[in-house]
């Protein structure tokens, strides 16, 4: 007995396997339209001379974390740019100098140890006399005294420094810190005061400031002003310059009178915030209330 022809159904249609099929189908790439080139300045336009490319380049900044080595342990910088702090791991007899109270923790096979280097020079300009020398193995968190940046510089035995007396952080045993005297003009209004550390030597030694640290680099013979109270660290010439026009009113009402006026090559650490001014700012504030 024959049996009745049977149609089998249409196929059914895959959303899914369509949507799959259109999403790897390759569409020809665009060249994106051509982009107008940077705006640039002509050398002989720019006062004080300019980049050797005739471009603004600005200032260099980062919150990126700093990772690094040295002569018996290593560094990590983290949580930049205004709560940072350096994480070292010290080998066995590596010893490490560090400003007192900059401590946050370390491990208990670390040794600690207190000393004095008393001179006038640092009595004059109310530096730092007392320093601790953390030995390994083991652990050590250090970070500023205020809310700020922390960034290294490496010494190979021909670099020379000149660096803020409220910016030293901490150094490896081969560097050398010394005070020397600035001159009347510079120490009276760079913010600085009459002596700052001329750092040589080699290792590595990291620096704090009072919010974050910007880097500048200057070519042969570019000026740049800095205002004072922002400087952290420098290896080329600066003077102390007014900037402000229209004679003393103008610079008492606009707070810029004087102004640090370097000139390359060579390269600046600056800070963003001013530790004085923000002294003053609290004190107003206190007394108003």
């Amino acid at each position: 007995m024959s049996r009745p022809a049977t149609t089998s159904p249409p196929p059914q249609f895959d959303q899914h396997a369509a949507a799959m099929a259109a999403a790897s189908y390759e569409k020809p790439l665009m060249s994106p339209p051509p982009m107008s080139p940077p705006p640039t300045a002509k050398i002989e336009q720019m006062p004080g001379g300019a980049p050797a490319a005739g471009k603004f380049v600005g200032v260099i900044s980062t919150n990126q974390d700093d990772v690094g080595t040295f002569n018996g342990g290593s560094y990590r910088i983290s949580h930049r740019d205004s709560n940072t702090i350096v994480t070292l791991q010290l080998a066995i007899g590596c010893p490490l100098i560090a400003k007192p109270g900059v401590m946050i923790a370390m491990s208990p096979t670390i040794t600690l140890k207190g000393s004095l280097s008393f001179s006038f020079k640092k009595l004059i300009a109310g530096g730092e006399m007392a320093h601790s020398t953390y030995t390994g193995p083991g652990e050590l968190l250090l970070g500023p005294s205020v809310l700020g940046d922390i960034t290294v510089l490496r010494f190979l035995g021909t670099e020379e420094w000149k660096v803020g007396k409220d910016a030293f952080l901490a150094a490896t045993s081969g560097i050398k810190k010394e005070y020397i005297a600035q001159g009347i003009a510079k120490g009276m209004f760079s913010g600085e005061g009459f002596f700052v550390y001329k750092i040589s030597g080699t290792g590595l030694i990291w620096l704090q400031s009072f919010g974050a640290i910007l880097k500048k680099d200057l070519v042969e013979g570019e000026s740049y002003y800095i205002d004072n109270g922002h400087l952290v660290a420098w290896n080329c010439k600066y003077k102390m310059e007014r900037v402000a026009s229209g004679g003393i009113i103008s610079g008492l009402s606009s707070g810029e009178g004087l102004a640090c006026r370097f000139i390359g090559p060579g390269t600046v650490y600056m800070q963003t915030r001013n530790l004085n001014a923000f002294a003053l700012h609290i004190g107003a504030s206190t007394a108003s209330n």
